[in-house]
């Protein structure tokens, strides 16, 4: 079974149940077992012993992935003090004042995503604790909510040179190649994070909502039910504390969040010893920076309270319990989500993609860039891993075609462009994708309930760059091909808007 299509079985397995059953934990496990029986061979304490010491265990003790966990930790003692002060709550009275639409919700949300684009887990969660309030208010729903964090999380990481995504892409780059200018030149030819983009906003704009989304709408417009699922407001940090907060209260724990990250990661990677600003970021260790910006985003915030006197210290230490709570169902589907990449690996995932990319070469040399995006949508779906995605397909594509060959330069980097969107689109269709993960916990929204929702309007982005590759994959330049895809996408949605809505009249 070894780097043959049985490796990417166990993920398919956990997803396909996680879509049926409605219920992530155990469909994760099963898929996890799959990937257990397929390595040992059904052999039953082999296959316990790989699942546990070479998968849960070993991906419970990297690091990276504490670094991770102890962040999110963190980032839900920040929201949990944001709310208990009443930050949260004043922020949105002062919002509903200004903001008087639900289209305006949404582009603030949107606005807001874009602006927080140094780390994807950031925003995620950032977004979610700050937005919460306000697109409650205008009766948004949280599958909604959900979308326009996940679609402002990768899609801005993506194609902001200054982010975690940009220093992990360069350091999948070969020796001597710049990491960094590689990620540059391929931003142009980035076509799903960008049509994503502006799809949000034509969305919100038009006001159009297609597919379980629209019941999720509807019922948060009608009935003023922002979840559908039943049981899903019980579950996270409560928004509607009424403390003794101001909007500062919010302002300026957010803002020192933000300012201690970046210094964070800047001082991971070497920028206080003398690497340069854009260097520094390349080189960044960005689980360990984000631990340290979010350990001060705490003793900024707690400082800030207990001068205030908004809060007393025993209220605060309550939030401490408070915020890990909230976090324990995102920390135990990513710690399931990490295992089951784990028994991916363990299978020859990655050599049997490679195999793949490989024979699609020669006479479909044109069209290598539209079947790069889909391998690449293929295989971040079943590992829900964008990054590991660009760690196999990345240094295949820039083999396959050197950048010093001048004839195939262009076509070289709209292929790392290619493998860089779908993996980025595979990871907002699946599941088991820790961006996605984050995303329900940001909105406090069920996990199912989101990808269920976010998946349609996915899979239409996807359709539509598919197309816009193979059209970059003749013509091999940036601003026809782009054009032509904005052209597609919105004919496309107005076409779904005359079928969902034939009575509306967009003007």
């Amino acid at each position: 079974m070894y780097a043959t299509f049985w490796a990417l079985i166990p993920p398919l397995v956990a997803i396909l149940l996680a879509l049926i059953t409605k219920e992530v934990y155990s469909s994760l496990f099963v898929g996890i077992i799959v990937g257990g029986l397929f390595y040992a061979d059904f052999n039953p304490v082999a296959t316990v012993k790989h699942i546990f010491n070479d998968g849960l265990i070993k991906v419970m003790s990297d690091p990276y992935n504490v670094g991770i966990l102890v962040f999110l930790v963190f980032l839900g003692i920040i929201v949990a003090l944001m709310n208990k002060a009443g930050g949260s709550a004043a922020f949105g009275e002062w919002a509903s004042k200004h903001v008087k639409s639900r289209v305006g919700a949404q582009i603030a949300t949107i606005a807001l995503g874009i602006l927080i684009f140094v780390d994807d887990y950031f925003n995620c969660l950032t977004v979610g604790s700050v937005m919460r309030p306000l697109t409650d208010r205008h009766k948004i729903s949280r599958a909604k909510l959900a979308y326009l964090i996940d679609s402002t999380a990768a899609p801005i990481c993506i194609i902001a040179p200054i982010s975690s995504w940009a220093a992990a892409v360069s350091g999948f780059a070969p020796e001597g190649t710049n990491g960094i200018m590689l990620f540059v030149r391929a931003i142009p030819y980035n076509f799903y994070a960008i049509l994503t983009i502006f799809m949000m906003f034509f969305l919100a704009v038009f006001k159009l909502d297609y597919g379980p989304m629209k019941r999720h709408e509807r019922n948060a417009m009608d009935k003023g039910d922002l979840f559908t699922v039943n049981g899903a407001s019980q579950n996270g940090i409560d928004n509607e504390v009424k403390g003794r907060g101001k909007v500062i209260d919010l302002i300026i724990p957010v803002l020192a969040l933000i300012i201690c990250c970046v210094i964070g990661m800047l001082y991971t990677g070497g920028f206080f010893s003398g690497e340069s600003f854009v260097n520094a970021f390349a080189n960044s260790d960005a689980s360990v920076g984000l631990v340290y910006g979010s350990f001060g985003g705490i003793a900024v915030t707690l400082l800030l309270y207990l001068i205030r006197r908004v809060m007393k210290f025993r209220d605060c230490m309550d939030c401490v319990v408070e915020g890990f709570r909230a976090m324990v169902p995102a920390i135990v589907i990513l710690s399931l989500a990490w295992t089951l990449k784990t028994m991916t690996d363990s299978l020859g995932a990655a050599e049997y993609v490679a195999g793949v990319v490989d024979q699609s070469k020669g006479s479909y040399m044109d069209f290598l860039p539209a079947i790069v995006f889909l391998i690449a949508v293929g295989l971040s779906f079943a590992t829900g891993t964008s990054w590991g995605t660009f760690g196999i397909l990345i240094p295949i594509t820039l083999k396959a075609f050197p950048l010093t060959d001048g004839s195939n330069n262009t076509l070289a980097i709209i292929c790392v462009s290619a493998c860089m969107a779908g993996a980025v689109c595979g990871d907002h269709c699946s599941p088991i994708s820790d961006t996605t993960i984050m995303s329900s916990a940001g909105a406090q929204c069920n996990h199912i309930a989101h990808v269920s929702t976010q998946l349609p309007y996915a899979l239409t982005c996807a359709a539509v760059s598919f197309v816009t590759y193979l059209i970059a994959g003749l013509v091999r330049n940036a601003a026809i091909s782009l054009a032509s895809g904005v052209v597609m996408m919105v004919v496309t949605l107005l076409i779904l808007n005359h079928f969902v809505n034939p009575k509306k009249n967009l003007s």
